[in-house]
């Protein structure tokens, strides 16, 4: 059961109790492949990424479905959908919980992650990414919870973060939150800390671009260089990320 931290107060949420597309005032779509700007969103991912197709996202029990689908569009070999609350909602601080369940499958990597609103320190990774869960198939009994900035980022090898493995979460569904802070960001496994990413004494935002509004993003991908790491099984295919809720926390006087 959802226990927020003392003194927050819930500020936004979707319970995804309406059946269908998802709701649009909460949520808008990135499209495509990322081309031409970053071929396969910057990953050498394998699907294209469909707009409020309900085959890729859908409502249905309480439960919001993105599927990854083997089927051919616009010169790649899955579709799926890439959810987010950009230009709906962002917040500065709070708590960020979901509940969801993974896909299974080699070849298969979802996210819930949160980029800025607006790039007040530059282009990635100069204004940050918090990953709020990872989970790729080939290592389907491990989840893990990263951050990126200009200074700690995978590109060079510096990025921060942590996991819990010797776990299924593919076989039910579990919570995964952070609680951020002007001073840190914790990172939560079904109400535990396994990770916390802190601000360092004087740091500048090359360490932490974490005071300015972040959006939410949900989704599922194909391959790429982490999620294809390990090759992709077509038999894996169509695969499923179900997410119960997301809620946002924040203090309130």
């Amino acid at each position: 059961m959802s226990k927020p931290p003392k003194k927050y107060k819930l500020v936004w949420s979707d319970e995804f109790s309406t059946e269908g597309l998802p709701d649009d005032s909460k949520w808008t779509y990135d499209v495509g492949d990322g081309c031409p700007r970053i071929c396969g969103w910057g990953n050498n991912e394998w699907q294209y990424y469909t707009e409020a197709d309900i085959d890729n996202a859908s409502v249905k029990d309480g439960k919001l479905t993105i599927e990854a689908r083997p089927e051919k569009m616009g010169g790649k070999e899955y579709t799926s959908a890439r959810l987010l609350t950009r230009n709906r909602a962002s917040w500065k601080y709070g708590y960020f919980e979901m509940r969801a369940k993974t896909p299974l499958g080699l070849g298969t990597w979802s996210a819930i992650w949160l980029l800025p609103e607006k790039n007040n320190y530059g282009e990635w990774p100069g204004s940050g990414e918090i990953d709020l869960l990872e989970h790729v198939g080939f290592a389907q009994d491990s989840i893990f919870g990263t951050v990126h900035t200009e200074a700690f980022n995978h590109m060079i090898g510096t990025q921060k973060g942590g996991g819990v493995g010797k776990i299924k979460p593919h076989e039910d569904y579990h919570l995964y939150a952070i609680n951020w802070t002007p001073e840190k960001m914790d990172f939560l496994f079904d109400g535990k800390i396994y990770f916390t990413f802190y601000k360092e004494a004087m740091a500048n935002s090359k360490q932490w671009p974490f005071d300015q509004p972040f959006h939410i993003i949900l989704n599922l991908a194909v391959g790429g260089n982490l999620g294809g790491k390990m090759g992709v099984d077509a038999k894996a295919f169509p695969a499923q990320f179900s997410i119960d809720y997301v809620r946002v926390y924040q203090i309130k006087d």
